[in-house]
């Protein structure tokens, strides 16, 4: 019974993890309210887009008589504003922004014009929205997975570790064997579908979700040398799993990869 409450435990706090991970990345639409004559409008503005369409920009507004629009720009560049009006679709108003490269980005306002009066969603800093390569399905699913699988057996180590009558040594092996095939073999191919780089955190980069897995790892591999000789270690397994935790707390895909549009042709 005690381990079958240990799991749920673990369960518990590893989807609770991925849950803030995932609301909190700069990937997660922008959400929220608009005031209007008419009453309020929910907005849910996108912050990621494929490279292969332009991105759709929509919202519900059934007052005829509010119109929007969209400016937009290339995120760090001191090109000038583009403006294009979102068209009425009966009760919605939709507009596109241009597709850009691998990891292009752009910074846009949407903004409402309700009777005479702007009013800017989001507030008055512009949202930025990455373009990325489009991730077959069964690789998507396999490293989510995997990487799911990878948490929920660090934070079930970590909890053996304090527990005096459990052992974590074959947990760290299952931990440390799924973080390799999901951070260091998956991973890296998620990489090349979506921004053409195999590798983009640490030595080589400052992608914070490939040098997070890859500090994770070393810590499970840390732990692995320790219980070396069939000494459990619980110290260095709570070590690991706790550092697990603080790195994968980290936003998905904060400080991700950005192409720079100076080094390119317009």
């Amino acid at each position: 019974m005690k381990r079958v409450l240990f799991w749920f435990l673990a369960f518990i706090i590893t989807a609770a993890s991925a849950v803030y991970q995932r609301m909190t990345g700069p990937t997660y639409p922008v959400r929220g309210k608009a005031v209007l004559s008419s009453g309020e409008v929910n907005y849910r503005l996108p912050r990621s887009a494929e490279i292969t369409s332009d991105r759709e920009v929509g919202l519900e507004v059934p007052d005829a008589e509010v119109a929007g629009r969209l400016l937009y720009r290339r995120f760090k560049t001191d090109d000038p504003w583009t403006e294009v009006a979102m068209a009425r679709q009966e009760k919605r108003l939709v507009g596109y922004l241009p597709k850009q490269p691998m990891a292009g980005k752009l910074a846009y306002k949407a903004v409402l014009t309700d009777r005479g009066k702007d009013i800017s969603l989001g507030g008055d800093e512009a949202i930025v929205i990455r373009f990325k390569g489009h991730v077959p399905t069964a690789l998507l699913l396999a490293h989510i997975l995997v990487i799911f699988a990878a948490m929920l057996f660090s934070t079930r180590a970590g909890i053996a570790a304090l527990d005096r009558g459990s052992d974590p040594r074959r947990l760290v092996v299952w931990t440390a064997v799924l973080f390799f095939i999901g951070g260091l073999i998956l991973g890296p191919l998620m990489q090349k579908f979506v921004f053409d780089a195999w590798w983009t955190g640490f030595p080589l980069g400052r992608d914070l979700t490939d040098s997070k897995t890859l500090f994770a790892m070393l810590a499970w591999v840390a732990a692995l040398v320790a219980g070396r000789g069939g000494r459990k270690n619980r110290g260095w397994v709570l070590a690991a799993s706790v550092v697990t935790l603080i790195v994968f707390l980290i936003p998905h895909s904060l400080l991700g990869s950005e192409l720079r549009y100076s080094d390119t042709s317009r």
